[in-house]
């Protein structure tokens, strides 16, 4: 099981998603807890290490946790608790991004089974672009 927290961002009825280098999937930003990180803990460090921005304390709300497989890796789930937050800065790739993008509901191909699930959900609340 791969336990990790992502975070929802939301512009225009696009979701912010995340190419890592060598990778070919987009995933929502976000990662895997520290030892003893509480989730909010982990977004404040991943999102600040992947895309240079600060997420705001006080703004998170949790949207939901998704499981699903592993994307490339069988046999291995996936549980991701996602949550809003305000943020400051510029969006920009760090060094272990390779490209970041604007997704919408027609883009679920080219996403993580657990990213599907997340894609699907904000399709159907009306929140996501077709």
């Amino acid at each position: 099981m791969i336990d990790k927290v992502a975070w929802v961002l939301l512009e225009d009825g696009k979701l912010l998603g995340t190419r890592s280098h060598g990778k070919e999937a987009f995933y929502l930003p976000g990662g895997k807890r520290e030892p003893g990180e509480s989730d909010t803990d982990a977004l404040l460090r991943e999102i600040a290490e992947e895309l240079t921005v600060e997420l705001v304390p006080g703004t998170f709300h949790n949207v939901g946790t998704y499981e699903a497989p592993a994307h490339d890796r069988a046999g291995v789930t996936v549980r991701m608790t996602c949550y809003t937050a305000d943020y400051k800065g510029t969006l920009r790739p760090s060094a272990e991004i390779a490209e970041i993008a604007w997704l919408t509901h027609a883009d679920r191909d080219r996403v993580s089974a657990a990213n599907r699930l997340v894609l699907d959900t904000l399709h159907t609340q009306g929140l996501l672009i077709p």
